[in-house]
């Protein structure tokens, strides 16, 4: 299935030429489930419906978005159509870092080659640097295939989640920065040799014994370069951590707590959704997914969930919704696990 993009030049820089990512991303990206032309049409219209619907119970729930203007309408697009956006927003989070030259290119290759793997995994997303929302329309159709639920109630219920992020940003546009900051922080070594980097990773892992290797599985290779970083590098990569468990968390919350007033079926989905984040994929997707992270990905979601639902149980939305005030109002990643400490250290 083809979703038309923009035709938007792609930033260019010096470290990843994220343009010739795109481009190998788009050409190894494996097709979608097979639909006709009809099916695919009325997914795209559906989805774009959804997100539209799923704006008003998102804000309500979280108490966000008053005096905001009213959004632009989703974006549903393939496989390879989200490639080409994240291979942009990439760009965009790293401050351009990109290049024409052919310096960029293997690294643009091995990014390209990063993007066409998650491009079958991602339902959704926010990008909070173009400010659009994108839905993956054969990723919903093949998840809720395998899940066998009701289409227009999963579809409202992916939706929920990525309203839900663009809320977020909207309340606190601070977070962009952050990310960028932090960003340009934890790539405060790129002129270091790939081998040596390589080197470094590899003799980490050698090093890991019983519950560690637990640990590499949920964190990938960041939580395993994280020992060998600098301490401002660690502390970069602990501000991203907790800001991605803080808005996955939060998201998963809203998405469940409309309830079935909204989406009938939530309660279904939910478990359905939760028995396949938890089977195991055969050992060389467990190895791809482990070195790309995104086993720490699907560990945001639960600690996030966690976190939220028990600051929202004791003290409301309302209170809660102080964590959009700024960066000092954000949970660390300590926090995340002890949400009393959260509490007491923000709302006193």
């Amino acid at each position: 299935m083809r979703v038309p993009m923009s035709d938007r030049d792609h930033p260019i820089g010096d470290a990843i030429d994220w343009t010739f990512a795109a481009g190998v991303g788009a050409r190894l990206a494996r097709p979608g489930p097979a639909m006709s032309r009809y099916t695919a049409d009325t997914v795209v219209a559906e989805l774009a419906a959804a997100a539209d619907r799923a704006e008003q119970p998102v804000r309500e729930l979280t108490g966000l978005g008053a005096g905001h203007a009213d959004p632009a309408p989703a974006r549903v697009v393939d496989r390879t159509g989200w490639v080409q956006a994240a291979a942009v927003s990439m760009a965009d989070l790293t401050g351009g870092q990109g290049g024409g030259s052919w310096m960029g290119k293997p690294a643009g290759m091995q990014a390209g080659a990063m993007l066409a793997y998650l491009s079958s995994a991602v339902l959704g997303q926010y990008d909070p640097f173009s400010r659009s929302l994108l839905l993956v329309a054969p990723n919903v159709v093949a998840v809720e295939r395998a899940l066998k639920v009701p289409t227009a109630d999963f579809r409202l219920w992916v939706c929920l989640h990525e309203v839900t992020h663009r809320v977020q940003f909207a309340e606190a546009p601070w977070m962009a920065e952050l990310m960028r900051t932090a960003t340009a922080e934890l790539g405060a070594a790129a002129d270091e040799p790939v081998s040596e980097l390589v080197g470094r990773v590899v003799a980490v892992v050698r090093d890991r014994r019983g519950n560690d290797e637990k640990q590499m599985s949920e964190r990938g290779v960041l939580g395993l370069l994280r020992a060998t970083q600098s301490e401002t590098q660690q502390l970069a990569l602990d501000r991203m951590l907790a800001l991605g468990t803080l808005l996955e968390g939060h998201a998963d919350h809203v998405m469940d707590a409309v309830g079935p007033g909204v989406v009938p079926a939530v309660g279904s989905i939910r478990r359905a959704f939760d028995n396949r984040r938890r089977r195991s994929s055969n050992p060389v997707h467990r190895v791809i997914r482990a070195l790309l992270g995104v086993d720490a990905k699907m560990a945001q979601y639960v600690h996030g969930k966690k976190f939220v639902d028990t600051v929202v149980d004791r003290v409301g939305m309302a209170e809660f919704n102080a964590v959009w005030s700024g960066p000092d109002a954000m949970p660390t990643l300590a926090e995340i696990d002890d949400p009393d400490a959260w509490i007491a250290r923000v709302l006193g």
